[in-house]
């Protein structure tokens, strides 16, 4: 379900911390599971795709952490972000499912919901530990059916990610404007350098996404963007064509390699200089050594039209609960650390420290490169999230499929965009 965000300033008002976040789409869900104390004993088993060895062993710290405060125990199960991606419809379906999950508010999770799926948690948004979250926070998190199911723990931005000891070095500014961008690729190109890196190889095609999701809405705004995932838009209305028009214009620039590399390898092909910028949100740092993460700066994903209102992509991360769990009490217990300022700044610092905490007192790491990001989000017309959170999982292959194909064969995307309706149909029609 795609809700309207409330203004950005009353926003900013109420939550302070977490910036803009809550112009997302919102951490809708509704669940059948009650809020009961039925407990099967042994520990709750927190099910992360948080696998890169940074974040890894962050998360560790957490539930260690909740363990020593002796009101419950706790287990991590770390499962590789693409496997997790795929079988989270098979944990939350099975028997015996995980008691709490890593995961994505939004529609995303609404597609879960709907099938009761997820615990109602509505009772421990009245506890202490929520007592700083805003109004909209809590409506973020808030139901159709007027039940919480979510707990945000940090969010994030995304921004065209470089190397600050390269532009200094060869002499290149920040571009404001698409025809800045576009002779910034001509400057790296010249230099023997391929301009963009991509990551969107391997398991990770749906980074591609984030170009998509960039360039619609910076050529036909947040609201359309949002309602075309909705199915209220076509993939083949003239409106869309227009964001490939403008995509094929920076094509050439474009690492080859870019549908081939995973995103932590074209992370890597970034940071030893075979690339000269990447688009990607800030996960992208902890599969990256955190003494290089001082050179690292980013720029907002550049104007293209100035009538469009600036949009930015901000996520929002957290967690939800099997409602099929056997331990609600425990579940419950630990999810209500998960929001305190305590939890989520040991996370930060314990990982590559590029998120933003939620909880509004709770301290993020203070470096330059954070500050910014911040900033970033906090002076956006509105934050969108990423694609399958902004529609659902089940649409997300359709784009992976679309947009790869663009990339190897730009001129059929005529018929690639006829496809991508077709397919999306499908998927909005279940």
């Amino acid at each position: 379900m795609i809700t309207s965000p409330p203004s950005r300033r009353g926003f900013l008002t109420g939550a302070g911390a977490i910036g803009a976040a809550a112009l997302m789409s919102g951490c809708v869900a509704s669940s059948s599971g009650g809020s009961g104390s039925q407990s099967s004993g042994g520990p709750v088993t927190l099910q992360s795709n948080l696998s890169s060895p940074q974040a890894k062993s962050a998360m560790q710290n957490l539930v260690d952490s909740y363990n020593k405060r002796g009101s419950g125990k706790a287990e991590l199960n770390t499962v590789a972000s693409e496997t997790f991606r795929t079988q989270l419809p098979t944990y939350l379906t099975s028997a015996n499912p995980p008691d709490l999950l890593t995961w994505y508010p939004g529609s995303v999770a609404n597609s879960y919901a709907k099938k009761d799926l997820l615990l109602d948690v509505s009772d421990i948004w009245s506890k202490p530990e929520f007592a700083g979250y805003s109004a909209a926070q809590q409506r973020l998190c808030t139901s159709s059916a007027g039940k919480k199911v979510f707990v945000p723990a940090t969010y994030y931005w995304w921004g065209v990610f470089y190397r600050k000891s390269n532009f200094a070095k060869w002499g290149l500014q920040e571009p404001t404007t698409w025809d800045e961008f576009l002779g910034l690729c001509d400057k790296l190109k010249s230099k023997g350098v391929a301009p963009i890196g991509l990551g969107a190889g391997g398991n990770t095609a749906w980074v591609a996404s984030s170009w998509f999701d960039y360039l619609n809405i910076r050529v036909n705004g947040a609201q359309y963007h949002r309602d075309l995932l909705a199915g209220k838009h076509r993939f083949d209305d003239p409106e869309v064509r227009k964001v490939f028009d403008r995509w094929s214009e920076a094509l050439p620039y474009f690492d080859p390699n870019g549908t081939a590399l995973a995103f932590q390898d074209a992370t890597t092909a970034l940071l030893q200089s075979r690339t000269g910028m990447m688009l990607i949100g800030t996960f992208f740092a902890d599969a990256a050594p955190k003494d290089q993460l001082d050179d690292i700066d980013f720029f907002r994903f550049p104007v293209i039209d100035p009538e469009i209102p600036l949009a930015e992509e901000g996520p929002t991360d957290g967690y939800f609960a099997s409602a099929h769990t056997r331990h609600k009490a425990e579940v419950k217990d630990f999810m209500r650390y998960m929001a305190t300022a305590e939890a989520q700044e040991i996370y930060i610092k314990g990982s590559s420290g590029t998120a933003l905490p939620t909880n509004p007192t709770a301290k993020d790491s203070g470096t330059a490169l954070v500050k910014k990001g911040r900033a970033l989000i906090e002076s956006a017309s509105d934050v969108t999230q990423f694609f399958n959170r902004d529609s659902s999982d089940a649409l997300q292959p359709t784009a992976d499929t679309a947009l790869t194909r663009f990339l190897a064969k730009p001129k059929q995307i005529d018929s690639i965009l006829t496809t991508w309706q077709r397919d999306a149909q499908k998927i909005w029609s279940q």
